[in-house]
Order: structure tokens, then sequence, then C-alpha cells
């Protein structure tokens, strides 16, 4: 096995990145590293078995086919609140720890305490990833702003699907859920942690709407693409 890995390749933990990209890195140029790369020194080595994928010329991470959620930081998530303590919730968002949510990260909140109960379901923005500590999330923007975060309404469907699943429908590329749009009126809120949230007008639809998603676990993005015409027609 080559110990230096490039783009496209299949990957294992312990391999050092070998890119152009990284070489010439310095702080006008620099280099973002994703899920599955870690900085050593002066390396970048591969911490997860997956294949290795380039965006940007600067943005590099590893397509893994993991089933535990791993907390990487700015990624959205749901999650359900288990448990309420003083000034802050745990919230259940599949990882080896529940993340914390304090009270303070929800927008306004200085002006009045968020109404926040126990199985609440969150879609929010992880602040902390850290191995020494528990997860943090909170439910502003960057700009301090709710946005599509927050609490989301009662009576929603909750399921799990695989990791690999939420990142096909959540890529730019992929229109599945924009397809859904145009023939339900339903609302959704997916994690990268493969949590997915919806509510639409009746049981029926939900299921139809939930049934299209996991259908889309073997369909590569141009099937996908196809599925979605087919929606449109029917």
């Amino acid at each position: 096995m080559d110990k230096l890995a490039t783009v496209g390749d299949i990957v294992f933990p312990g391999q050092v990145l070998k890119e152009e990209a990284i070489k010439n890195a310095n702080t006008k140029n620099k280099v973002i590293l994703g899920p599955g790369l870690k900085k050593r020194g002066e390396d970048i080595i591969v911490s997860k078995c997956g294949i290795l994928q380039k965006k940007s010329n600067n943005l590099f991470w590893v397509n893994c086919f993991q089933k535990r959620y791993m907390p990487v930081r700015d990624e959205t998530v749901v999650g359900v609140v288990a448990k309420k303590t003083g000034d802050y919730f745990k919230v259940d968002i599949g990882s080896c720890d529940q993340a914390m949510l304090y009270f303070l990260s929800f927008e306004g909140a200085t002006k009045y305490r968020p109404d926040v109960n126990v199985g609440d379901v969150i879609f929010g923005r992880l602040l902390v990833t850290s191995s020494d500590m528990e997860p943090e999330i909170v439910c502003i923007n960057s700009n301090g702003k709710k946005g599509n975060l927050g609490v989301q309404a009662p009576g929603g469907f909750l399921f799990s699907v695989s990791l690999n699943l939420a990142r096909k429908i959540l890529n730019p590329d992929c229109l599945l859920l924009s397809s859904l749009g145009k023939v339900f009126r339903y609302e959704s809120a997916i994690g990268m942690n493969g949590i997915v949230w919806i509510k639409s007008e009746d049981i029926t639809t939900t299921i139809a709407i939930a049934n299209a998603i996991l259908k889309a676990e073997t369909m590569s993005i141009p099937e996908i693409k196809q599925f979605s015409a087919q929606l449109l027609k029917s």
C-alpha cells in the first residue's frame, strides 16, 4: 500500500495526503480539512477509511461509510432533547456523547427563555467538538440569527438514514428534496448525523416522502435526477 494518498484513491488510516495545494498552503491560500483528515506536524494524515475527495482545490475530506456519527464543527444535526438541567439541555444526536445546548444559544434568549422541553426535536449547528469534552450545539447561525435552526414543530415524523444517504441528499447536485417540494407540501430538517425530521399535511404524504428518501440509498446522483423527473411527471 502506498503511504501517499491522492484524490480519488481509496485511503486508509495513517496515509499522508499528497497534494500540491497542501504544499503551497499559507495564510492566503488556506486549506480546509473535512472529516477523515487530521494535521500532524507538517503532514496531513488520513484518519478514516474511504475515498479521498476534493472541492475548490482547497477543501479535502474522506467520504466514508461509517455507522456512528462523529461530531464535526459547523455541521448541522437533528437531535432529541433527552434531559433538562439548569441552564442547559442534553440533546441526543446519535454520537457517543449527548450534545449540550445552553438556553442562551437561541436568538433573543437574553429577552425571554426559550420554550424547550424533553422530547422536542432540535435542528442545530455544532459549535464545539472535541475528543476531551461533550459536543455543544447552538440554534443560531454565524450571524447570530435563527434561520431554519431551532425547535421543530410538534407532530412531525423522525427517522434515521445512513450517514452516506444524508450527505447524498444534502448535496447541491441532488434534486430529490426540491422535486419532492414541487409534488408535496412539507417541512423537513435533515442532519449530517443521519437523522431526518419531516412534517406534512397528513400521514400518507409523510410516509411517501420518507420512502422516497430511503429509496435514494442505492441510487447515484444521475439516477436520483431520473427518479426526481419521474416524481414530477406522476
